[in-house]
């Protein structure tokens, strides 16, 4: 029986290919849509001719059978709420990375969220690029990503040698660009699994869309995490050296720089052997990270 719905009705229909007839004031539009979802959203953008809309009927092929329930189902309200949170999900990063390009709004991280919800609490100081040593972002760049200026988010000859790696059997390093990094302390959870790593790679692209290199690199040295519950270079550098970030030292910021894999367990100010190590071959090579840094300058 044929049933009249409204605009912005959802519908659970049987999947294939249905012919959308749409009934303005004046003229009937119809359109024959591939559809496979259980679900169809009835809105005027089906035809974009269409004025007036008063009325859509769904039909199949046959023309018949076309409707089972105008989103009356259980099922058709469980998948209109999970198809409205995923579009709210897919939204969601959108409009806060386009808010993040504005230069007063400083974000924070998921981390920086758990400790405020767990009465925990933080320190972060944020400052501009320009109010960071120059030389601490030569230093994190040289640690964390030295093809920083030269990928759009995702660096895929380190990802392709981490899979080959895994592949073989082999203990893998770590992939992530700092735009990964980035987007993974904006939007999703530390802990390691495949899930974030394959949510990483979109919200880096998005990221790079959305926002420059520098507006990046400026978020996530002021978001990254030094210790525990210490958040941005502002804050690690008073923590742990009691300077500004504007007045690092090339050794001092290499002992952050070479931190940031592990800021739990290693402590820039009190670094063992190993660290220290780590520490000279960064500032070397920041000393010679001219030819690497144009993005950021």
């Amino acid at each position: 029986m044929n049933e009249k719905i409204t605009l912005g009705q959802w519908l659970d229909v049987n999947s294939g290919r249905f012919c959308i007839s749409v009934v303005a004031d004046t003229q009937k539009y119809t359109e024959t849509v591939p559809f496979a979802w259980p679900l169809l959203y009835v809105h005027d953008g089906l035809s974009m001719q269409a004025v007036g809309v008063t009325r859509v009927l769904v039909r199949n092929r046959k023309g018949g059978g076309y409707l089972v329930d105008p989103g009356g189902s259980f099922l058709g309200r469980a998948m209109r709420y999970l198809i409205l949170i995923g579009i709210v999900l897919i939204m969601l990063p959108i409009i806060l990375l386009s808010l993040y390009r504005l230069p007063f709004v400083h974000p924070v991280s998921t981390l920086m969220v758990k400790d405020l919800v767990t009465f925990s609490g933080y320190d972060r100081r944020w400052v501009s690029l320009d109010e960071v040593s120059p030389v601490l972002v030569h230093s994190v760049m040289m640690s964390e990503d030295a093809r920083f200026c030269f990928h759009s988010g995702v660096d895929w000859d380190a990802m392709n040698s981490v899979v080959s790696d895994a592949m073989d059997g082999e203990q893998t390093r770590g992939a992530s660009t700092i735009t990964m990094q980035t987007a993974k302390n904006l939007f999703l959870w530390n802990s390691r699994s495949f899930i974030r790593k394959g949510l990483e790679m979109p919200l880096a692209f998005l990221s790079e869309l959305i926002l420059s290199k520098r507006r990046v690199m400026e978020i996530y040295l002021n978001i990254a995490e030094w210790g525990p519950g210490i958040y941005g270079i502002e804050a690690a550098a008073q923590h742990h050296f009691k300077v500004s970030a504007s007045r690092l030292s090339p050794r001092q910021a290499a002992f952050l720089a070479v931190t940031l894999p592990n800021p739990i367990v290693r402590n820039p100010a009190k670094p063992g052997r190993g660290l220290q190590t780590l520490a000279r071959l960064n500032e070397r090579r920041a000393r010679g990270a001219g030819a690497y840094i144009g993005c950021v300058k």
